[in-house]
């Protein structure tokens, strides 16, 4: 695709990728760029995971002097 094509379509080029199409772009036949779509995993979160990395004093809620 050339430099001056994606420029005009550029919202409709970003559907197309995040739809999972690679779009090679060049400029004077050359190519420059590639426009993919990013791997992107989301992990599910649970409940917890905190303990490890929170530490609570015994004496946390004792009167202060």
């Amino acid at each position: 695709m050339d430099l001056h094509e994606v420029e005009a379509k550029l919202s409709q080029l970003l559907d197309r990728a995040a739809a999972g199409e690679e779009i090679l772009i060049v400029r004077n036949g050359v190519p420059v760029a590639r426009l993919a779509p990013l791997e992107v995993q989301m992990r599910r979160r649970g409940p917890g995971g905190w303990e490890r990395g929170v530490h609570i004093a015994d004496d946390f809620d004792a009167p202060l002097r």
